[in-house]
C-alpha cells in the first residue's frame, strides 16, 4: 500500500514523493519578472515531491492581477531559470502553471489599457489586485470583450510558447495549464460566462473546445509527459459556475485521456473553502473512474483542505499526489512537518500578497 511519502511516477517526471506544492499567487514580480528571492523561496520548499509555480501568465493580455509573473519576456524567462537552477540544486522538480485569467483583470493591467477579453461580454462579479501607492489594493474587474473566433488561434499558439520558452528556455521540468478557478479556459468551458453561439459555446463540446485545443498544442510543443492541467469542477472561485458540471468535466477527462499527461490537478469543492457544496453535488470519484476507464494514465493530484490524515486516506484510496496550498505558504519544510506530525506556522494573511521577504522567505524551519 502506498503512502504519501513514497516516491512516485508523473508521466516523464520522477517525483521523490507525493506532496505537491500547489500554485500560490504571491504578488512579488514587478513587471511580471519573478525577483532574486523567488529563487530562495521556491528553493527552500524543494522537499515536496512536486512544485507547482505561482499561476504565470502566457501573455500580457494575460495578466490579472498586478506584480504577477510571466512567459512572454526575455527578462523574465531568465529570471526562472535561476528559480529552476536553485530547485534543481536543491534535488527538487519544478512545473509553471500557464495563466490567461481571460476577464478576471482590469483595464490597469492590459495591453495600451484595453478591455479584457473573454469568451462572452459578462463582467465577472470578482475582485482583482492593483498596486495602490505601493499597497497591494483589491478592486472589482473591468468588463470584458467578447473575443473573436479569429483570436483564438494566437492564445493556442500563445499557451505553447509559453510552455516551451518554460521547458526549453526557463529549464522548469514540466507545465500545468490553468484550466481552473473561473480563468480563461473556465470561463469557455461553463455555461455561466460562455454564451457563445459559434464553434466555441453552446454544447459540451464546442465549449470544451478551447481548453482541449490548447492542451494538445501544449503537448505538440513539450510532450504530454511534462503536461499537467488543473480543473476546478464546481468552486465558484471568480464567479465560475456551470449548470450541469457533471456531464462537462466527464467529457473533458475522457478527451484528455489520449493525450499522456504527467497529471490531472482536480481542485474538490471551493477553491480554499468547503470540499463540499450543498447547491453544487459532484462525483470525484467517478470522474477518476471516466479517466480511468478512457485510457488516462497520468498521475491523479488532488486538492483542497488536504491535511495529513485526509492525504493518507487519499493515497491509500488510490489518488496519486496530493496538492497542499497555505501550508507551504508558512512552513517550507513541510514535507518533513508531515512525516514527524511536528506542528506547522501559521500563515500571516497580512504579508501573503505583495511585499518583499517578511512572510515569504522568512518563515523558521523545524531546525
Amino acid at each position: 500500500m502506498s503512502s504519501l511519502f513514497d516516491p512516485v511516477q508523473a508521466g516523464d517526471l520522477k517525483l521523490a514523493n507525493r506532496v505537491v506544492m500547489a500554485p500560490l499567487t504571491r504578488n512579488r514580480s514587478p513587471n511580471a519578472i519573478p525577483q532574486e528571492i523567488a529563487a530562495t523561496y521556491y528553493a527552500q520548499r524543494a522537499t515536496a515531491g512536486l512544485l507547482i509555480t505561482e499561476a504565470t501568465a502566457i501573455s500580457h493580455q494575460g495578466q490579472g492581477y498586478a506584480d504577477v509573473p510571466g512567459l512572454y519576456g526575455t527578462e523574465q524567462l531568465d529570471a526562472w531559470k535561476r528559480v529552476t537552477d536553485a530547485v534543481h540544486a536543491k534535488g527538487g522538480k519544478i512545473v509553471v502553471q500557464l495563466w490567461h485569467v481571460g476577464r478576471v483583470s482590469h483595464t490597469e493591467l492590459q495591453p495600451e489599457g484595453g478591455k479584457p477579453v473573454a469568451p462572452s461580454a459578462i463582467t465577472a462579479k470578482t475582485k482583482t489586485v492593483l498596486i495602490k501607492d505601493g499597497v497591494p489594493t483589491f478592486v472589482a474587474t473591468s468588463e470584458p470583450r467578447a473575443l473573436d473566433a479569429e483570436e483564438l488561434p494566437g492564445i493556442v499558439h500563445a499557451y505553447a510558447a509559453a510552455a516551451r520558452n518554460a521547458v526549453e528556455t526557463a529549464g522548469f521540468d514540466g507545465v500545468e495549464l490553468h484550466g481552473a478557478n473561473g480563468y480563461l479556459l473556465d470561463q469557455f468551458l461553463k455555461d455561466g460566462s460562455n454564451k457563445r453561439t459559434d464553434d466555441y459555446g453552446g454544447s459540451i463540446e464546442n465549449r470544451a473546445r478551447l481548453l482541449l485545443e490548447a492542451t494538445r498544442a501544449v503537448v505538440d510543443a513539450v510532450g504530454g509527459g511534462k503536461t499537467g492541467i488543473r480543473l476546478s469542477p464546481v468552486t465558484p472561485a471568480n464567479d465560475a459556475h456551470d449548470s450541469d458540471p457533471q456531464p462537462l468535466f466527464t467529457y473533458v477527462v475522457k478527451q484528455l485521456a489520449p493525450l499522456g499527461l504527467a497529471y490531472v490537478h482536480v481542485i474538490e469543492g471551493a477553491t480554499g473553502g468547503p470540499r463540499e457544496i450543498e447547491d453544487r453535488p459532484f462525483d470525484y470519484e467517478a470522474l477518476k473512474a471516466a479517466y480511468r476507464q478512457a485510457g488516462g494514465k497520468g498521475a491523479w493530484m488532488v486538492n483542497n483542505g488536504y491535511d495529513k490524515p485526509l492525504a493518507d486516506e487519499a493515497v491509500k484510496e488510490g489518488d496519486d499526489l496530493v496538492a497542499f496550498g497555505k501550508p507551504f505558504i508558512a512552513n517550507p519544510d513541510l514535507v518533513r512537518r508531515l512525516r514527524e506530525n511536528a506542528p506547522l506556522n501559521e500563515v500571516d494573511k497580512a504579508t501573503m500578497y505583495g511585499g518583499g521577504t517578511k512572510g515569504y522567505t522568512d518563515y523558521p524551519a523545524l531546525d
